[in-house]
């Protein structure tokens, strides 16, 4: 055991799961966004969607700043023109926000197993779970690992089905060389305090046509023709039109200008995550515990999500249990995810239950996400493995 160990665990800081790496240059540049008096939607939102498109290797009128991941998502189904009531499938295996941004597009969701193995969604699945009203494939590259985007934009194009990419967990992901975001119609970002750049809250919109983003920017921001910094700008007042009924989902400068230095140290961060994961990898290696599987060939894991699955026959522990005892010893963990069927109000209003999608209900009732972030010491990643080590009693 590490020497920290030998202190009683109500002596230890709590060590946050998914902590975010907040450095003197975020700071300075809030407290100069707040100094210069503009908070809202100015210059440094279209700074940060300037330097995200060159980091997407994308044009600038090809992505739009918002404020959510979900908000990405919502607007992007709208802007794809997608018919209401039509059916939309996705994985079983994800947050919330994914579902609920497809029903608060007035489409349905049509939820298709996962891969056991990579936890992504099956292209197998996708196929069988195709009907005559079937209009979107929205794919979730869960914990950062991409998904089979080769198979599933074949079925996209042999059935002629719109794609809006999931990418909340997969800033940095590529498959086959090509950054995730960019396969579908759209690519939906999020910018949220765990993840791998972060705005506090904040999400970005990625599309191939350029009138469909245009269109999904007005969206965002109440249908006007014109946002407030184009409005109140040293040029002169400029009159807006409404000419949609849209959303309140615009990103803030003040949000941004945490942005701005988190998307430039990204590259770093992805790399101090990669030694996190090698030293799980090689600590947790003898244990009674189902690891992350290694990364596919040709494609790069974003590594969001460090996920061990705890079955309670072989660990003699229960999932819950070993989240219990984690934070008795002051760790924080995550559960990614329990299942969508799991939970009561889609159970009530599709009538759905977790045994019809069974990788998926195991899974989320075995899975626990690790501390993993660039903020981390190597005293914290240590911690980590002497409690995990503990708590199975290796």
């Amino acid at each position: 055991m590490h020497a920290d160990s030998n202190l009683n665990p109500s002596e230890l800081p709590f060590l946050v799961f998914g902590a975010p790496q907040i450095g003197e240059a975020e700071i300075a540049e809030v407290e100069a966004c707040m100094r210069s008096g503009w908070l809202g939607t100015g210059p440094r939102v279209a700074q940060f969607e300037r330097n995200f498109a060159t980091f997407r290797s994308v044009q600038a009128s090809q992505v739009a700043a918002v404020n959510s991941c979900t908000a990405a998502l919502h607007v992007s189904m709208l802007a794809a023109e997608i018919e209401p009531g039509s059916e939309v499938i996705t994985t079983p295996l994800t947050f919330c926000a994914t579902v609920n941004a497809i029903l608060h597009a007035g489409l349905t969701p049509v939820l298709a197993d996962i891969d056991p193995l990579t936890q992504n969604i099956n292209p197998v699945a996708i196929e069988a779970a195709i009907t005559p009203r079937t209009r979107a494939i929205l794919p979730v590259h869960f914990a950062g690992r991409p998904c089979d985007m080769d198979r599933i934009m074949a079925i996209a194009d042999s059935h002629k089905l719109a794609v809006i990419e999931d990418c909340a967990h997969a800033v940095e992901a590529h498959f086959h060389g090509k950054p995730l975001g960019t396969f579908g119609d759209f690519g939906c970002f999020s910018f949220y305090v765990t993840k791998n750049v972060v705005t506090g809250e904040g999400g970005m919109i990625l599309g191939r046509s350029e009138a469909q983003v245009a269109r999904a920017r007005i969206l965002a921001l109440h249908g006007m023709s014109k946002d407030a910094w184009h409005r109140f700008g040293d040029q002169g007042y400029k009159h807006y039109q409404v000419v949609e009924c849209g959303f309140k989902y615009n990103m803030m400068d003040v949000q941004a200008a945490i942005g701005l230095h988190q998307l430039a140290r990204v590259e770093q961060n992805w790399h101090c995550r990669a030694e996190i994961w090698r030293r799980y990898d090689e600590a947790f290696a003898g244990l009674p515990i189902s690891l992350p599987a290694a990364a596919a060939s040709d494609t790069r894991h974003g590594l969001h999500l460090y996920t061990v699955m705890i079955d309670a026959q072989r660990c003699g522990i229960t999932r819950d249990d070993f989240l219990d005892r984690m934070n008795a010893m002051r760790i924080g963990t995550g559960v990614h995810y329990l299942s969508i069927p799991e939970h009561p109000y889609y159970q009530r209003r599709f009538g759905w239950t977790p045994e019809q999608w069974p990788y998926a209900m195991r899974v989320g009732r075995e899975t626990v996400s690790l501390p993993l972030s660039p903020a981390m010491s190597d005293d914290d990643v240590q911690r980590v493995i002497d409690a995990v080590h503990f708590i199975l009693g290796a």
